[in-house]
């Protein structure tokens, strides 16, 4: 049976634009591997009426919700291939079955590619990470630090100032004309030496230690991620992708449909910066406006 619309991704994105789908009484089968981009922080902040609370949670209530459509299926499965059929998509599966459906909507997510550095990959989602507003007002006053990664850190930092002490961590790097000046206006330090480790107990940051053997007090390490696509399907499909600094992203129109017709991309995949609420409104964008599509063709 040839469904309304196929989901990739069964995150707050995909999750609200098949919420969406199925209201309109539309048939919608959502692929999702359980393995969310936020699924190494405990709590998620900045979320309207869900603040704080563990973004696990949120999701398995959403999809409990969900599933009282009738219209809606949800699969546990890897979406490995996606190709133009004569009525809209076909989705292969790593499983070996096959879906076809009307309008195909990605909401895979990104991986992160986190640097190298004793104590980093352990602590990610915790007491390492990307956005202030998520995960900032929780280390308020306490040491911070930024691990320059690209000329993007600058900014970073600048912005890091704001919720505490902040040092800016060059690992080696060199900083580009204008940059000191820039830093010193927002009272952010610079630490030029090369970075050894991260030091704590458990997820806890307590310092960070350089090569040269000196530890500095540290509550929190913020860095840039580069991030890639969770899939190659966008790219198997011929979609426009931009490359920016931190990784690259699907192009969207307003609609989220991208330069493929009936194919829309939502969440972190399709815009820059991310956070839980834009990545669950751009979910309802792409839902009813694939819904749009096919009430009017």
């Amino acid at each position: 049976m040839i469904a309304d619309a196929v989901i990739v991704g069964g995150g707050f994105a995909g999750l609200a634009a098949a919420t969406y789908l199925a209201r309109a009484r539309r048939t919608v089968r959502v692929l999702d591997t359980g393995k969310p981009r936020n699924r190494f922080a405990s709590a998620s902040h900045g979320f309207l009426g869900q603040d704080g609370s563990d973004p696990g949670q949120i999701l398995a209530t959403a999809r409990n919700q969900l599933l009282a459509y009738p219209t809606v299926e949800l699969i546990e499965a890897e979406a490995t291939e996606a190709r133009l059929a004569e009525d809209g998509f076909a989705v292969s599966l790593a499983n070996g079955d096959e879906l076809e459906a009307r309008k195909l909507i990605l909401a895979f997510g990104l991986r992160d590619e986190l640097p190298v550095l004793p104590g980093l990959e352990e602590r990610w989602g915790k007491t390492v990470l990307h956005c202030p507003y998520c995960h900032g007002i929780e280390f308020s006053d306490q040491p911070l630090g930024v691990l320059y990664r690209m000329p993007m850190s600058v900014h970073q930092a600048c912005l890091i100032a704001e919720w505490g002490p902040t040092t800016l961590y060059l690992n080696g790097a060199k900083l580009e004309e204008g940059d000191a000046d820039r830093l010193a206006a927002h009272g952010v330090s610079i630490e030029a030496a090369p970075v050894a480790a991260l030091i704590g107990e458990g997820p806890a940051l307590s310092a960070i230690e350089l090569e040269t053997g000196e530890r500095r007090a540290l509550a929190a390490l913020y860095i840039a991620p580069r991030s890639c696509l969770g899939s190659p399907l966008a790219e198997q499909l011929g979609a426009d992708i931009d490359e920016c600094p931190v990784g690259p992203i699907i192009c969207t129109d307003g609609d989220k449909m991208t330069s493929v017709p009936g194919l829309y991309a939502a969440g972190d995949i399709a815009r820059a910066p991310h956070s839980v609420s834009w990545a669950v409104a751009d979910g309802v964008t792409a839902g009813t406006s694939a819904h749009r599509a096919l009430v009017f063709g």
